[in-house]
């Protein structure tokens, strides 16, 4: 369990690059995503085959992984997005209203029973987002479009831990981003009529945070995330993952110096978020007590 934590938190860290590496990236968030997808699936497409890491899928498995591929895709088409409307920060602390969506699609999908606990955690995440909405109208369709963002990635981590189940993190991680590029490659030329892009090849500059992106952030952070999904709950990791806006708001406060332009009532929302956080800490440390204590 231990170890599932470090995994999944050395994750976190390196997410938190993702949304200042967004913004440091001139393109559009549609070419941001399909460089990103193109990048990093030719990455472990190479590197997972060299070490013999890739199983044989039937073509049932394979389209599953697809469709969920492609909301993984859209869900950062959305977060670039709101990036672009908004500020790093704002689209950061939208994601972390993730654990309520979490808390609505796990029982649905998986037949659970609701955990009223995480759904209340959830909402306290989400009282924290609407209070930014409410008073800095300046990013209402930036939170907007962060929070559709958001509910799109709740969905591929309860996915991915039933497929995990069957597969190892390398197929079901190649797959996905195989999936989601050749989805959103049969998509890209109406998105692109609908928002035009400057740019369709990236500059040596915006070729190397590209690389960064999906080297760093996408192919190691997978890889952690996707072992540590194993182990922990998806609205655990979900959660958990509340800690990248931290890393992010920090960056985009010393790189884009966004602290400039936030007003009170955005630390007001935050400084909510944090206190789901917290509470949340403390109940998974009271749980895991109590496993150690029963197991003694």
């Amino acid at each position: 369990m231990k170890k599932a934590f470090l995994q999944l938190h050395a994750a976190v860290f390196l997410a938190g690059f993702t949304g200042i590496l967004g913004r440091l990236i001139s393109m559009n968030e549609g070419m941001i995503v399909w460089y990103r997808l193109l990048f990093t699936a030719v990455t472990m497409w190479i590197l997972f085959s060299l070490f013999k890491k890739l199983q044989r899928l039937p073509v049932k498995d394979i389209l599953k992984i697809t469709g969920v591929g492609f909301i993984a895709a859209m869900h950062w088409v959305t977060f670039y997005g709101s990036i672009k409307y908004a500020n790093v920060s704002v689209a950061l602390v939208c994601f972390s209203s993730i654990g309520f969506f979490t808390a609505l699609f796990e029982p649905l999908i998986l037949k659970k029973k609701v955990n009223w606990i995480e759904l209340l955690l959830g909402l306290i995440t989400l009282a924290g987002i609407w209070i930014i909405f409410h008073f800095d109208t300046a990013y209402k369709t930036g939170i907007i479009i962060g929070l559709i963002s958001a509910m799109l990635a709740s969905l591929f981590p309860i996915y991915n831990r039933e497929f995990l189940k069957r597969m190892n993190v390398e197929t079901l991680l190649t797959w996905q981003q195989t999936g989601g590029l050749l989805v959103l490659s049969l998509l890209l030329p109406l998105y692109l009529q609908r928002f035009p892009a400057e740019n369709f090849f990236p500059g040596w500059e915006d070729l190397g945070w590209l690389l960064v992106l999906s080297w760093f952030c996408s192919v190691i952070a997978f890889q952690l995330s996707g072992h540590a999904l194993k182990r922990l709950s998806a609205f655990t990791v979900n959660l958990t993952f509340n800690l990248e806006p931290v890393y992010g708001i920090i960056l985009a406060f010393l790189i884009k110096k966004e602290n400039q332009f936030l007003s009170k009532w955005f630390y007001v929302g935050f400084g909510i978020i944090a206190v789901a956080l917290i509470i949340h800490i403390f109940i998974l440390v009271k749980i895991e007590r109590k496993l150690t204590a029963n197991a003694g």
